[in-house]
């Protein structure tokens, strides 16, 4: 007999749909730089309690984890027949750059197929499923849904949304300061921190910042501390389309500039190098005092999810911070927070005053973790990520669950 990858748990174990899909979870994750657009998933098949055969899906275009995961199979001379398949995903079921995965599965005639939860492409949305029972194969769905979440919430906003998955990157002080008066913020956090940084601008679509923080720091807002096969694309608000030609963070191109103000003749050069200039509407007039127009955030971030863009990762100073929260365009708060006071210098995010705690935006902490002399908070808003659970439960609740 083929010796199993893992030692699984005893079939007749109720708890073992959980355990197996934990390490198809682990799969997918061990792929979070690659698929984009794609959502991240992993496939594992098992037989009498060992697994067979496994796969994540690749990079846009190539193959997904169900057929990783049976082309395993297939070139160790094993058969799926009377398997049960473990996906995070929902098989999809409709021509898109692949053939549909559901068609291989059902000519592999597992037993079983389960599912983390329902893929909320309107393309697939529960025909998976149907094609699946129809063939007469058992389904399962909902094991692991919420952690299966945590690893597309980009994927499912954007499908059911119609918007990006948006985190604020930030490195601040114990005080909630950014950067001293002057502006000097090199180095508030260290290179722990730092590099894990790079981590979440690896796993994002797009890495957005404004052109304040261009003129500043003149970044290159790459990925360039943790290996990845795939960088992200570059983006630059700038509603007065000042930037440098120059600048680093158009270098390479594959790059956006946002703008209110149209230059053709700068767009082109700039589109000739890669650099894509689009232009946003302004929102509304700016209030007394604001120093800088602002251009429309949600018709910015409803762009980025029509272009195929799943999770947005935002470094960038004050303004455009407290912008993006005041539209609000932020789901998660990714903070950095070093052990040190700094006093007076500069906050986080230009919000408006408050006079009641009412109106303050709260988040819901998720995780505290410490990286180095560190730690790295992370708190989302409860009711965005409630919306996202409920749509990839939305039609198992219309169809009933399948057990």
């Amino acid at each position: 007999m083929t010796q199993p990858f893992v030692r699984g748990l005893d079939t007749r174990n109720p708890d073992q749909d959980v355990f197996f899909m934990r390490q198809a979870l682990a799969l997918a994750e061990g792929a979070l730089y690659v698929p984009s657009p794609n959502p991240r998933v992993g496939c594992l098949i098992v037989r009498e309690g060992q697994v067979l055969s496994q796969g994540a899906t690749q990079v846009v275009g190539s193959h997904h984890a169900e057929i990783m995961a049976l082309n395993d199979m297939k070139a160790k001379g094993l058969i799926a027949q009377g398997a049960t398949v473990y996906v995070t995903l929902e098989p999809c079921s409709h021509h898109g750059r692949t053939p549909p995965c559901v068609d291989s599965l059902i000519a592999a005639q597992p037993k079983r197929v389960v599912f983390a939860h329902f893929d909320p492409n309107p393309s697939v949305a529960g025909r998976g499923m149907r094609a699946l029972r129809e063939a007469g194969i058992e389904v399962n769905v909902g094991v692991c849904a919420d952690l299966a979440l945590e690893l597309n919430p980009g994927f499912v906003s954007r499908m059911t949304r119609g918007m990006p998955y948006v985190w604020m990157k930030a490195a601040v002080s114990l005080d909630g300061r950014t950067a001293l008066n002057n502006g000097v913020s090199q180095w508030i956090t260290g290179p722990e921190a730092r590099a894990d940084g790079h981590h979440w601008r690896a796993r994002s679509c797009v890495v957005l910042t404004g052109i304040g923080t261009v003129r500043a720091d003149n970044p290159k807002m790459n990925v360039r501390h943790v290996v990845t096969p795939r960088q992200p694309k570059r983006a630059v608000i700038d509603p007065g389309f000042e930037i440098a030609e120059d600048a680093a963070v158009l270098a390479g191109g594959d790059a956006f500039v946002f703008v209110g103000d149209s230059n053709p003749d700068k767009a082109a050069r700039l589109a000739a190098r890669g650099v894509q200039v689009v232009c946003v509407p302004e929102a509304a007039a700016p209030q007394a005092g604001q120093a800088r127009r602002r251009i429309d955030m949600r018709a910015m971030m409803q762009w980025l999810a029509a272009q195929g863009h799943n999770e947005i990762h935002c470094e960038a100073g004050s303004g455009l911070n407290g912008a993006l929260l005041d539209a609000g365009c932020v789901d998660e708060l990714l903070v950095y927070m070093a052990p040190m006071l700094l006093g007076e210098g500069r906050s986080m995010a230009q919000l408006p005053v408050l006079t009641k705690l009412e109106g303050a935006k709260r988040f819901e902490f998720t995780e505290v973790k410490q990286l180095g002399t560190d730690i790295r908070v992370r708190a989302r808003l409860p009711e965005r990520w409630r919306e996202l659970m409920q749509s990839i439960h939305l039609i198992e609740s219309h169809t009933g669950k399948v057990q």
